[in-house]
């Protein structure tokens, strides 16, 4: 049975086919609009109603599922090229009008915040349906990218001993009795009695596990759920969601940057030249929703030029010194319009301070690299001190319009001497982590890789603009519903 997306690219033709799907609207007892989640578009059956009973043409509601029986012809109305002419119809699950009308089906206009309340439902409307589309062939894009670019998957654990990024932001995994756990003498939870006999958590990144797996497969990329214990109820961050890490032996920084920027030029693209109809409907979308907004918050362009400005422009190479200039002597931060003021070098760089150098001063993506070593991770390379003694380390961050970080990542630190003592400074335990140390005694060579994430490449292909609005089911502070 075809899908309506491949019916509607279909000619006229005088073969019998039937077609299953949801009602979004039937008019005048004769135009039922019939979808099944393959295309932003529907597809018209016309019935003639004296060929059929009252009592199913009243079963054919809203929300309702039909099998439509009938011949593809072309269409006498504007707006389709071809129509089904209806000679059978099977309602095969009704849909209570009265109930319709208290959901997000009900065929009106709703608020976003309506819509994640009744998550289990939304996708079944134009907005969310596109954007699930879209992020499902921009899943697709990431394995197609790698695999032609000679990538290996790497499964890395969910379930993990170590934080990846020193933060202590984890969701704790135990299977013990929170009322009675069980304790050692001096009155600590013994976690030797619990599953894995240590304190398990849910991984924030796969990374550490990736890079092992780089030191023998030579490139490799996880692609995978990963979880933050963050108290931040923000537009842009989620406990739980996806991230995209490639992790490659013998790159320098230098072969890390051109390679996410190739790689997000490439997905960016993929999902414009596969997914046309519904970056279009986003796109329109997108400009109603501007128009109630204030001038200084609307989109400075169309939702597809944004996305061909992506794959038609290098992304601009920036370091964090150079950007720290840029910043202190910006108006902004002279009329003390950021929250967050630049005052001095070794600044952590807020999501204003990004979106600034992206959208107002360079107008284009953004990589800034070499950043303060006090503020980055243990893991990253660290370079020689600059001129004015300062440490950086070989870190970077892909800035983009509307989204601010949506990549970050480092040539690691492959010398075993220098991140041994880069981990006894900031305090990581040997004990946990020997495994990726020891890595360092047998061939370690420069090696580099980043994390993209995810939901915020989504974002910013669909123009949507709250990361809980492209993922199924978000998980946030105070909220794991569905």
């Amino acid at each position: 049975m075809k899908t309506i997306a491949a019916i509607l690219q279909s000619d006229p033709s005088m073969i019998e086919m039937t077609v299953k799907g949801w009602v979004r609207s039937f008019r005048n007892d004769r135009f039922i609009a019939i979808n099944d989640g393959s295309t932003i578009h529907n597809l018209q059956a016309v019935i003639e109603p004296e060929n059929f009973d009252r009592e199913l043409l009243d079963q054919i509601t809203v929300a309702s599922a039909v099998a439509v029986t009938g011949l593809l012809v072309e269409s006498e109305g504007s707006g389709q090229r071809v129509e089904l002419q209806a000679t059978k119809v099977e309602v095969l699950a009704g849909a209570d009008p009265e109930e319709v009308k208290k959901t997000i089906l009900s065929p009106k206009r709703h608020k976003l915040e309506t819509l994640r309340e009744q998550a289990h439902l939304r996708v079944r409307t134009n907005t969310f349906g596109a954007v699930m589309r879209v992020r499902a062939a921009l899943s697709y894009a990431v394995h197609k990218y790698f695999n032609e670019n000679g990538f290996y998957q790497a499964h890395t654990p969910i379930i993990t001993g170590s934080d990846a990024e020193g933060a202590g932001e984890m969701f704790r995994i135990s299977t013990l009795d929170p009322k009675n756990p069980p304790l050692d003498e001096n009155g600590n939870i013994n976690y030797k009695e619990d599953f894995f006999e240590k304190e398990s958590n849910l991984t924030v990144s796969g990374q550490l596990e990736a890079e092992t797996y780089a030191m023998g497969l030579g490139q490799v990329y996880t692609f995978g759920p990963t979880f933050r214990a963050e108290n931040s109820n923000t537009s842009r961050h989620l406990a739980e969601f996806w991230m995209i890490e490639p992790e490659v032996a013998f790159n320098d920084l230098d072969a890390n940057m051109d390679l996410a920027e190739d790689f997000i030029k490439y997905v960016v693209q993929y999902a414009l030249d596969n997914c046309a109809d519904d970056i279009e409907f986003l796109e329109k979308r997108l400009e109603q929703e501007d128009k109630s907004k204030p001038q200084a918050e609307r989109s400075p362009m169309p939702l597809r030029d944004k996305l061909n400005f992506i794959g038609k422009n290098h992304f601009k190479r920036v370091s964090y010194t150079e950007a720290i200039d840029i910043l202190r002597n910006s108006k902004p931060n002279k009329k003390k319009k950021f929250k967050y003021p630049i005052n001095e070098w070794g600044a952590d760089l807020q999501s204003e301070h990004e979106r600034y150098l992206v959208e107002k001063h360079f107008e284009c993506p953004v990589i800034l690299f070499d950043y303060p070593a006090k503020i980055k991770a243990f893991y990253m390379r660290l370079n020689d001190k600059d001129a004015n003694g300062n440490e950086t380390v070989r870190a970077m961050d892909i800035l983009f319009p509307g989204i601010g970080e949506i990549a970050g990542g480092s040539q690691r630190e492959e010398r075993y001497d220098v991140l041994k003592q880069k981990m006894d400074t900031m305090g990581i335990p040997e004990e946990e982590l020997w495994w990726y140390l020891e890595m360092r005694k047998f061939g370690s060579a420069v090696h580099s890789g980043f994390g993209l994430g995810f939901e915020r490449l989504v974002m910013f292909v669909t123009g949507m603009g709250n990361v809980r609005d492209v993922i199924p089911y978000p998980r946030t502070p105070g909220n794991a519903a569905f």
